[in-house]
């Protein structure tokens, strides 16, 4: 395995300027959102310790309401759903049900336990949203980074279940082989089974999906040219795709920008749960 370098261009901490800063201010936002919001924290959708999702509600208490999953990012082996709770912010004011879910974190258990974790949320918000005033026919999700690329994974034939039809995808890994030469290889160790089976550049997905997949202009190239790979992966394989770039915003402050009210990323978002994206951008 060839050595990782200062000028590692996955590595996202060498490439934003005020890392843990933007880091700091999420989870202290978070906090907030937490203490504001109506919410039902820490609800199971499985047995495992990490089947985990916080619901947060808007303000008024009217039901049949779209629902939005969340899934966040940190290569697949940092961050939990508390850091990403500011979210909601922007979900519930478009008048839907944020759901922010947990996964168990790599390397404890290998990436295709993740995936069921993802599937198993999914499922479990479509069969309860009746329960808690939400509509399983409304059901948008979107993920960052790491979250993105597990996304992915709803958007598949496999099982008429699992298929998302209307996903939002930020900042994404969608082919995992250059990872194997990165920072990450150390901490993560993905085998090349992994690689294949589980690089959504790989892999069929469902014709009637409908995906925007968007990035941060001052992104590093990785992730510029994974974007672009994607949408185009999604247009062969027939399936509605938007690609779009975020003006000014890097890996953090993209993601940041979900929850700050009046930021290019909380406009598509916000306007993302109840229509289509494309008439967003």
């Amino acid at each position: 395995m060839e050595r990782a370098t200062a000028t590692d261009l996955f590595r996202i901490r060498d490439h934003v300027p005020d890392f843990d800063g933007i880091v700091e201010e999420i989870r202290e936002r978070s906090r907030r959102t937490r203490s504001v919001l109506r919410c039902h924290l820490n609800v199971a959708f499985g047995s495992g310790s990490s089947d985990r999702i916080d619901l947060f509600f808007p303000d008024t208490a009217a039901g049949d309401r779209p629902v939005h999953l969340f899934i966040h990012g940190g290569y697949w082996r940092m961050f939990t759903k508390e850091d990403y709770s500011y979210v909601a912010d922007t979900v519930t004011n478009a008048g839907a049900i944020a759901a922010i879910m947990d996964y168990t974190l790599m390397p404890a258990v290998r990436m295709e336990t993740l995936i069921l974790q993802v599937r198993a949320a999914k499922n479990w918000l479509q069969d309860k949203a009746e329960s808690f005033g939400g509509m399983a026919s409304r059901l948008t999700v979107s993920g960052h980074s790491a979250g993105a690329h597990l996304a992915t994974f709803l958007l598949e034939d496999t099982d008429p279940r699992i298929q998302t039809n209307r996903t939002l995808l930020l900042g994404g890994i969608y082919d995992l082989k250059p990872l194997q030469k990165s920072f990450l290889q150390a901490e993560i160790s993905l085998t090349d089974d992994e690689v294949e089976r589980y690089s959504p550049l790989n892999r069929s997905l469902s014709k009637q999906s409908d995906v925007t997949v968007l990035v941060g202009e001052k992104e590093t190239l990785p992730f510029h040219q994974q974007a672009k790979a994607f949408a185009s992966h999604l247009a062969m394989n027939g399936s509605r795709s938007t690609f779009h770039q975020l003006a000014g915003a890097d890996h953090m402050t993209s993601v940041r920008d979900l929850g700050k009210p009046g930021t290019e990323a909380s406009y598509i978002l916000e306007g993302f749960v109840n229509d289509p994206i494309s008439n967003q951008l």
